[in-house]
């Protein structure tokens, strides 16, 4: 892995997310409330197998660590912070060629036995934006058909 790789997942999935919830942060601060979601993944509590993606799998760690950070320190400003973690999902990403051929195995380990629908993710984002969620702050919510049940 060339350090340009490791930079460019970093500054996409930590540095982007820390600059995106801090602009949104703004608004809400001066607003009294509000619920920043930023999307993690089960990469950042599992080793994927088979692909090897170190870069990926350490940045969502540290994005759902920043998440519980931010819900600590915007918490008396009523902002919640919390990170939602999809397991494998059927995305373009997923459906590329490089990552085609590992299907079978995520399948075959995932308790219900198949990849998630992009639609699958929605009530679980509509959960933690929404007042039913009111008092839940610096949470992880992972939604991957028992993945990581193992």
């Amino acid at each position: 892995m060339s350090e340009e790789d490791w930079d460019w997942i970093y500054d996409t999935n930590v540095k982007g997310a820390f600059l995106c919830s801090q602009a949104e942060a703004r608004v809400m601060i001066a607003a009294g409330r509000g619920s920043i979601i930023n999307l993690a993944s089960i990469s950042a509590i599992i080793t994927n197998r088979p692909q090897p993606q170190s870069h990926y799998n350490s940045s969502k760690a540290a994005l759902v660590q920043l998440s519980k950070s931010l819900a600590a320190e915007w918490a008396p400003h009523g902002v919640r912070a919390n990170s939602l973690s999809p397991g494998y999902t059927r995305t373009e990403m997923a459906d590329a060629p490089r990552t085609r051929e590992a299907q079978p195995i995520w399948n075959r380990d995932t308790p219900l036995g198949r990849m998630a629908e992009v639609e699958e993710l929605q009530g679980a984002a509509v959960f933690l934006a929404s007042d039913a969620s009111s008092y839940v702050t610096g949470h992880d919510l992972i939604v991957d058909g028992g993945f990581t049940v193992w």
